[in-house]
């Protein structure tokens, strides 16, 4: 008997979290899913596998795989509490594709890499208000700023000057502000002063942003990537395995051949691509908001990503307000939540959400790897 993958993942999303208010695929609950020869087996990963819940959602996920697909169909559901771990054991270059270690509770379900071809597309921008926007929809969130030599994060999230404490365990706890824990190495250093660093010293100043740090539960971690394909994103992969990257481009033709690029790298290495974001797509005058000036060019991003065969998110309009709220240290998501930049935002975050929970449901998490220099 054959069944359809979109069918199962159809009836699940029918399962709704009754404190979340949002089905079992969105929450991205369901992993390891596989379906051949009329079995369906799947894991739902629940945060308190002795609660209520945990025994409910089994019960289910069989009733309405039965129900609504087949009485023959034969369903097997393991639940399950897990984490994606980042403690003081993270085993940097481990071989054998194994799973991280952790010495602690702190956990990271989702780890989401925001990267660009080049710089000056808005990148930046969209690693902030993304992290924004999950966190308005409820989600434990975390931003990171791995961009050691540019690190912009600090001014935009209204957190110049302060520093992160080091706690008894001698970890550093990230600094949060708007619902986001948020580390940076601007809180570092000097504001005014260059980071006069080599690869070597970029490399361990990242695994230690990702590995000695108090995170607590995240759902999801936002990496603000540097722009381009050098020793910080080579690091990040090696350190810890990525749920998937997000590329942003503007339509511009020159953004989207190193987009092209980007999207190569992760390809490389073995992360999938969740998504593509066009960004600075279209500028509406305030007095005439229904009309659109494609300055950049028009969908160049999304026709891009059909191309590449990626999931389009979304496109951000160019405005004011944007520039102005991150100058101001104040996200547009919270300093104009009525905005069409937020609603924008929000609608990438959704379909974020959705990609993730589609990813993490039929592949396979994936692994730190090792590279090799000859």
């Amino acid at each position: 008997m054959s069944v359809p993958r979109e069918d199962i993942l159809d009836v699940l999303r029918q399962i709704k979290h009754p404190k979340e208010e949002k089905d079992i695929i969105r929450l991205d609950m369901v992993k390891d899913l596989t379906i051949e020869d009329g079995h369906v087996s799947f894991t739902v990963v629940v945060k308190d596998p002795d609660g209520p819940f945990a025994s409910q959602v089994e019960e289910a996920c069989q009733r309405l795989l039965h129900e609504e697909v087949s009485r023959q169909l034969s369903v097997d559901v393991e639940v399950d509490s897990e984490m994606i771990p980042l403690g003081d054991d993270v085993m940097v270059g481990d071989q054998g594709g194994e799973k991280q270690q952790t010495s602690g509770e702190d956990g990271v379900q989702n780890t989401i890499a925001v990267a660009s071809g080049k710089g000056g597309v808005g990148k930046s921008t969209v690693a902030v208000n993304l992290a924004m926007s999950l966190s308005e929809q409820g989600y434990e969130v975390a931003l990171v700023d791995t961009d050691i030599y540019g690190p912009s994060i600090p001014k935009m999230m209204g957190m110049e000057g302060e520093k992160p404490r080091v706690n008894d365990e001698r970890k550093m706890v990230p600094l949060e502000k708007h619902g986001v824990k948020t580390l940076s190495m601007g809180f570092m250093v000097d504001p005014d002063q260059a980071v006069v660093w080599r690869g070597p010293m970029v490399t361990k100043a990242v695994r230690q942003f990702l590995g000695d740090v108090d995170w607590g539960d995240i759902e999801y971690m936002i990496l603000d990537l540097p722009p381009g394909t050098g020793d910080v994103q080579l690091t990040i992969v090696q350190t810890i395995p990525l749920t998937g990257a997000v590329i942003v481009s503007t339509p511009q033709d020159l953004a989207l051949a190193d987009a092209r690029k980007g999207k190569a790298m992760f390809d490389n290495v073995n992360v999938p691509v969740v998504g593509m974001v066009e960004n600075m797509a279209y500028f509406s005058p305030p007095d005439q908001p229904d009309r659109k000036y494609y300055l950049f060019g028009r969908a160049g991003a999304q026709e891009l990503a059909q191309e590449l065969d990626v999931p389009f998110l979304g496109e951000v309009p160019i405005q004011q307000e944007i520039r102005k709220s991150s100058d101001q240290g104040t996200p547009i998501v919270r300093s104009a939540p009525d905005s069409a930049s937020t609603q924008a935002f929000a609608e990438i975050a959704d379909q974020l959400t959705e990609q993730v929970a589609l990813r993490n449901a039929e592949d396979d998490p994936t692994q730190k790897i090792e590279i090799l220099y000859e």
